[in-house]
């Protein structure tokens, strides 16, 4: 079976503890422990992490190092950051929503998942990610709800 490289942004770490998204995001974590996903992760993770509850912080704790894999950030992932933005696919208010999805490109990931409907798992913004990708010589980022990919 293929280990999908898995990008989560840490609407899924916070979804854990939210009732409406709790099952999905605990079901993705245990498929993480089951092999299923390399958990691919990012400064923009860490950093936003590092400003969540502490419950919220052991969801990473709990993961074995062999399942994770770490991003730093580059110049590469601020350079398509900062087009997504150009382009109005996102506003700067909301760069580290795009800096999610360039890392996640720049890392050439299998996909993303995120429960922001806002900024990130729309419709308009997904073309709005994959046109810029497209121009900038990267492949369209497939992008989910954790629902979308795990097993039922």
């Amino acid at each position: 079976m293929k280990q999908f490289r898995v990008y989560a942004d840490t609407s899924v770490f916070g979804g854990c503890f939210d009732d409406e998204f709790s099952e999905e995001s605990k079901a993705f974590f245990d498929e993480i422990l089951k092999g299923k996903f390399i958990l691919v992760i990012s400064t923009t993770i860490l950093r936003e992490l590092n400003d969540a509850p502490d419950y919220v912080q052991k969801i990473l704790k709990q993961i074995s190092t062999e399942m994770i894999e770490f991003i730093e950030y580059s110049d590469e992932i601020a350079e398509l950051r900062d087009a997504y933005i150009k382009a109005e696919v996102i506003g700067v208010s909301h760069k580290y929503d795009a800096e999610h999805i360039a890392t996640a490109t720049v890392a050439d990931v299998d996909f993303v998942i995120s429960w922001n409907f806002k900024h990130i798992v729309h419709f308009d913004k997904i073309r709005g990610y994959q046109a810029i990708n497209l121009l900038k010589g990267y492949k369209p980022m497939l992008i989910y709800s954790p629902k979308e990919v795990i097993e039922q």
